[in-house]
């Protein structure tokens, strides 16, 4: 936290509901980075609606491609612990889509989120330029107070901050976070940027009895 939001050494100052985003570095190896990199340029991409340097190969379900299914296995540990954090139970999740983004020195890409789902990912394969990393954006809506107090003097941290930007984002890592969280990259200011997203969902949610099923 910066110092200058820092409370008086007697203040106790509670997260109270926090949203989560958890960060596993290295989780894809070089060999299978590489292969991913390969099979995506080789694949049909399709432009996307709001930007020409955006492209997206077709969504697909992991069981369908070898690759994808590997890559899924990885996650799936990593979204049972995600997911210990959001309903607080070890729940069984799978992977129910995936599909790539090669972004395009230039391009970017607009604000978003993901529908149908509780649990989204991105997994890194190459550099991204650190102008041109994922951005998550503060809910709009909400309880807030519609005023802001915005200027070069005031000291922004996670009370006050509208977006906040991911410090790295390296090859191999995998970014999990809750599918409503708004999300979009900046024009990209380096090499061309892949990356594999995908979205994910419990076997079943319960309260008090009334429970809900879910498959692919």
């Amino acid at each position: 936290m910066d110092q200058a939001l820092e409370p008086a050494a007697e203040d106790q100052i509670e997260l109270l509901f926090p949203i989560p985003l958890m960060r596993s570095p290295n989780l894809l190896s070089q060999e299978l980075r590489e292969a991913a990199i390969g099979a995506i340029r080789a694949d049909k991409v399709e432009t996307n609606l709001r930007s020409e340097q955006l492209f997206h190969t077709t969504i697909a379900n992991p069981l369908d491609s070898n690759l994808f299914r590997e890559i899924a296995m990885l996650a799936t540990p990593k979204l049972v612990d995600f997911g210990y954090m959001l309903f607080g139970e070890r729940l069984n999740w799978t992977v129910k889509e995936m599909w790539t983004n090669m972004l395009e020195p230039g391009g970017s890409q607009a604000m978003h989120s993901h529908a149908n789902s509780f649990i989204s990912g991105v997994f890194y394969l190459t550099p991204s330029h650190p102008g041109s990393r994922t951005v998550f954006i503060r809910p709009p809506g909400g309880f807030e107070y519609s005023f802001r107090h915005h200027t070069r003097s005031a000291a922004m941290g996670p009370f006050n901050a509208g977006k906040y930007m991911l410090p790295e984002a390296d090859p191999g890592d995998l970014v999990l976070f809750p599918s409503y969280l708004y999300h979009e990259v900046p024009r990209n200011q380096g090499d061309q940027r892949i990356t594999i997203a995908f979205n994910a969902i419990p076997d079943r949610l319960d309260c008090w009895g009334y429970e809900i099923k879910f498959s692919t």
